[in-house]
């Protein structure tokens, strides 16, 4: 008989949310666009990021949208990371993984990504792509009532991290 060995449940590592940032520094017709276009690649809603502080070099005011953001979450994470993961040729850097369990790569283009063609209305623009994993139980860090920290044994390490990954979505990790 071989024995099966029983990972705990709240020790199992899952996508906790995809977020998708496309980062201006100005606002304008551009920004519409990049807006657009996020909800056409994700399905979801986005939201504009804000400037928290004024930078003349560049014009840019307090308060100014300069980019635009969507969070995923659940499914619809996994499966917008499923259409991503073929541009980068399912490859991340060992330098894009943190020690807190979150993992942050580019894309230069986003036509690139397969299943999307080239508007020219629209143009061409980057993004970031960071994937937050966690464990359950981290919402005892977040509530607001009896709020409290999360010990370092539950937190997801960088090996963990990059083993959940390699495992489940099949990526392949470059020093």
């Amino acid at each position: 008989m071989t024995e099966q060995v029983q990972l705990n449940t709240m020790k199992r590592i899952k996508i906790a949310k995809v977020t998708v940032n496309i980062g201006l520094g100005e606002p304008g017709e551009r920004l519409t666009k990049a807006y657009q276009l996020l909800q056409d690649l994700t399905g979801a809603k986005p939201v504009y990021t804000i400037a928290k502080k004024s930078i003349k070099e560049f014009s840019v005011r307090k308060g100014q949208s300069i980019g635009v953001k969507v969070t995923l979450r659940g499914e619809k994470g996994i499966e917008f990371l499923k259409r991503v993961l073929p541009a980068i040729n399912y490859r991340l850097k060992a330098s894009s993984f943190d020690n807190m369990g979150n993992v942050s790569f580019g894309i230069a283009e986003h036509v690139v990504i397969p299943g999307v063609r080239y508007d020219p209305d629209i143009g061409v623009f980057g993004m970031d792509i960071a994937i937050t994993l966690e464990r359950p139980g981290y919402r005892v860090e977040r509530r607001k009532r009896k709020a409290s920290k999360i010990g370092k044994s539950h937190r997801v390490n960088k090996n963990e991290a990059m083993n959940f990954l390699r495992d489940t979505l099949g990526i392949t990790i470059v020093e």
